[in-house]
């Protein structure tokens, strides 16, 4: 048997090498894509999430009316009324500047609020969506720091109210945040809050945050008038049209 020549046996080598090469680059490429920041549908929703403040109809991201069944201390039911929608606007001067400060990592594209009174006309809630510039990524590390280092129950970092004159609103200003909510979301590059008070304007000295709030024992003003139940129940629905629009949006037809 002839023995094989030395260029043939290096170039044989080389082709190996390269085969092992462009295979482990496809297995790291296929790894690289199945990471969830890559997916085509996390991708689609905040696609439609950071153009969701512009494209989306003012009625459908704060209906008119919020019902909200079983919402109420006790498990009463509860129904809101829009009173007024903000103009939208820019974080700063919306918000306090060391809630500005926490949420700059993700930018903010665009805040929108609006406040909604209760059935009697006794309390006052300010919700609010403040879209960001982020990707999944970043709004995940957000999130996380909240839960991590409870920033949602620090009083530093309570949002503001959004007044409206002439209204049960007209002297709902930061003296009289009562309670509040801040949930950072992942699905979507948005952060939903809400911050309730008693429409007849009176001063707050001790606010709490709605999970407190909303415990049984808790006696603070504002867990004996059901605020924190106020503050969950409208940044919850509307958190859920919320989502509900966008996954609307981003469905894929069949």
């Amino acid at each position: 048997m002839r023995s094989r020549h030395p260029f043939r046996t290096a170039a044989a080598a080389v082709c190996v090498v390269l085969g092992l090469g462009l295979i482990g680059g496809a297995a790291t490429g296929s790894w690289l894509i199945s990471d969830s920041s890559a997916d085509p549908a996390a991708h689609s929703a905040y696609t439609v999430g950071h153009e969701a403040w512009h494209s989306i109809p003012v009625d459908t991201l704060f209906p008119r009316t919020l019902r909200g069944d079983g919402a109420g201390p006790g498990g009463a039911d509860r129904v809101w009324t829009r009173i007024a929608v903000a103009p939208d606007s820019g974080c700063t001067g919306a918000l306090d500047p060391l809630l500005l400060k926490t949420l700059r990592p993700v930018g903010c594209a665009r805040l929108l609020r609006a406040t909604y009174t209760d059935a009697t006309s006794s309390s006052v809630t300010t919700v609010g969506l403040v879209f960001t510039e982020a990707g999944t990524e970043a709004m995940r590390t957000l999130g996380s720091r909240y839960a991590r280092e409870g920033l949602g129950a620090r009083a530093d970092l309570m949002p503001r109210a959004y007044p409206v004159r002439d209204s049960p609103a007209a002297g709902f200003g930061d003296p009289q945040r009562a309670s509040w909510t801040v949930h950072v979301l992942t699905e979507v590059p948005v952060v939903v809050f809400a911050v309730s008070g008693f429409a007849d304007g009176r001063k707050v000295t001790d606010p709490q945050p709605a999970e407190k709030a909303m415990e049984v024992n808790a006696t603070t003003a504002a867990a004996q008038a059901g605020l924190g139940h106020e503050a969950k129940g409208v940044a919850d629905r509307v958190e859920r049209g919320l989502r509900r629009t966008v996954a609307d949006l981003t469905e894929k037809p069949e």
